[in-house]
């Protein structure tokens, strides 16, 4: 079920390697002591043939198998990229305890996930909740999701409800940003409710034909793009790229993404 003897080259990976693991993979490696998820995959490889057990080469060890399918999951990559990334990264090769030896092909890890199927995923998953739940982590009580898939008119995206998006988000993350960092630079006007009005006026002059609506609806569209050049222009002064010490990263990759969008949105009519 593991690796019965480590070479040398297992040993020089792992002295090598030792501070560069990911916080999460010392985590990971505790859960992955539990003798019962190694014995559990063990099984499930052992059922693949009637003689498995008795005939042919010795197969990769469970506790290998079960940790190059975790990796996969956790960084959703396909078999050929795990092939590759273990092959050429010290640190998933001491994770996935491969260490020295030649990496498993693709084809050879998705026979594994074939191999495991639905029910043994239900047993491993059953038992990291009880390792959790006896760890404190979890109470692990049971919920009910509907995953229906129920059928729903779409909305397609215009310029206008782009730039008015882009407005929505923007104030939100500003708000988010100054209840975590307080007040600093330029304060920033809310202007949604004007721009909410702008987007209804372009709605209602659209549905109409006609040179003089097509007038009405160019000054509808210089007033929006106004109001969204002002709001983006705000946010450009309250969170400069060096970014305000405590506020989140999620924030600041939120704000520059959408200030980014509306900058664009704001170009495309001009060019």
């Amino acid at each position: 079920m593991r690796r019965a003897q480590l070479s040398f080259g297992d040993g020089l990976i792992a002295e090598e390697v030792g501070d560069l693991c990911e916080d999460w993979m010392k985590h990971v490696d505790q859960v992955l002591e539990d003798e019962q998820l190694v014995a559990a995959v063990y099984e499930a490889l052992a059922r693949r043939h009637p003689m498995s057990r008795s005939r042919g080469r010795e197969g990769t060890p469970a506790e290998v198998v079960l940790r190059l399918l975790l990796l996969k999951h956790i960084r959703n990559w396909g078999y050929e990229v795990l092939e590759r990334e273990v092959r050429a990264n010290l640190v998933y090769r001491d994770f996935t305890r491969v260490g020295g030896a030649k990496t498993p092909d693709a084809k050879t890890m998705g026979r594994w996930g074939v191999a495991l199927g639905p029910d043994m995923l239900k047993l491993i998953h059953e038992r990291m909740v009880k390792i959790a739940q006896d760890a404190g982590v979890t109470a692990g009580r049971r919920m009910r999701v509907d995953t229906t898939v129920v059928e729903t008119d779409i909305h397609h995206p215009t310029d206008s409800t782009l730039l008015g998006d882009g407005v929505r988000v923007l104030t939100r993350t500003m708000r988010k940003i100054t209840a975590i960092a307080g007040a600093a630079g330029a304060k920033l006007r809310d202007r949604s409710r004007s721009v909410k009005r702008r987007l209804l006026e372009i709605v209602r002059i659209a549905r109409a034909k006609g040179p003089l609506n097509q007038e009405k609806l160019k000054q509808r569209y210089r007033r929006l793009l106004d109001a969204t050049s002002r709001v983006v222009r705000v946010t450009s002064w309250t969170c400069p790229k060096e970014g305000i010490e405590g506020v989140r990263q999620r924030l600041r990759s939120d704000h520059v993404k959408y200030r980014k969008r509306g900058q664009s949105l704001i170009k495309a009519p001009k060019e």
